[in-house]
C-alpha cells in the first residue's frame, strides 16, 4: 500500500544520475519536495513525463521545491537519459537493492519488477501533502502538482 497523505515520508539515500548521494533529509526545512517514481528512462510515457517536467521547471523552483525523480534504472542509464533529453533536475536510482525505495512508498509492481507512476509532494517538514499513484501505462497531470504545492 502506497504512503498516504499525512504520513512522514520515509527517508531514503539514493545515488542521482552523476553518482551523487541524495537523501531525503537534506532537504528538510529548506524546500518541499515532488518525489516522482517512474516505470523505466527511454520509454514513451516516461520520456513524455520528464520532458513535461523539464518544460515546467520554473513552476517548482517557484515554489521552492526539489523535484526528485525514481527509477528503478542504473545511474548509467539516467545519465544518458538526463543528458538526451536535456533534463536538469536529479534523476535518482532505485537500483540496487532492487526497488527498496519504491517499496518503501508502496509504489513497486512486484510481477513488473519495477516503479509504478506514484507522486507524493512533501512539505519542508517531511511530511506528505498530497498524493496520487497512477499504472504504468497511465501519464500523471503536472499541474495537479503545482496546485497541491499551491496549498503547503
Amino acid at each position: 500500500m502506497a504512503i498516504q497523505v499525512g504520513d512522514k515520508a520515509p527517508d531514503f539515500e539514493l545515488k542521482d544520475n552523476h553518482g551523487r548521494t541524495v537523501r531525503l533529509s537534506d532537504f528538510r526545512g529548506e524546500k518541499n519536495v515532488v518525489l516522482l517514481f517512474y516505470p523505466f528512462a527511454f520509454t514513451g510515457v516516461c520520456t513524455g513525463e520528464l520532458c513535461e517536467l523539464r518544460d515546467n521547471l520554473p513552476k517548482f523552483e517557484d515554489r521552492d521545491t526539489q523535484l526528485l525523480a525514481v527509477s528503478n534504472d542504473s545511474i548509467h542509464t539516467l545519465r544518458v537519459f538526463a543528458e538526451q533529453e536535456g533534463l536538469e533536475y536529479p534523476l535518482l536510482s532505485d537500483f540496487w537493492p532492487h526497488g527498496d525505495v519504491s517499496r518503501a512508498y508502496g509504489v513497486f509492481d512486484e510481477d513488473k519488477g519495477c516503479a509504478v507512476r506514484g507522486t507524493f509532494v512533501i512539505d519542508k517538514e517531511g511530511v506528505v501533502r498530497w498524493t496520487v499513484v497512477n499504472g504504468l501505462p497511465d501519464a500523471r497531470d503536472l499541474n495537479d502538482y503545482v496546485k497541491a504545492l499551491d496549498t503547503l
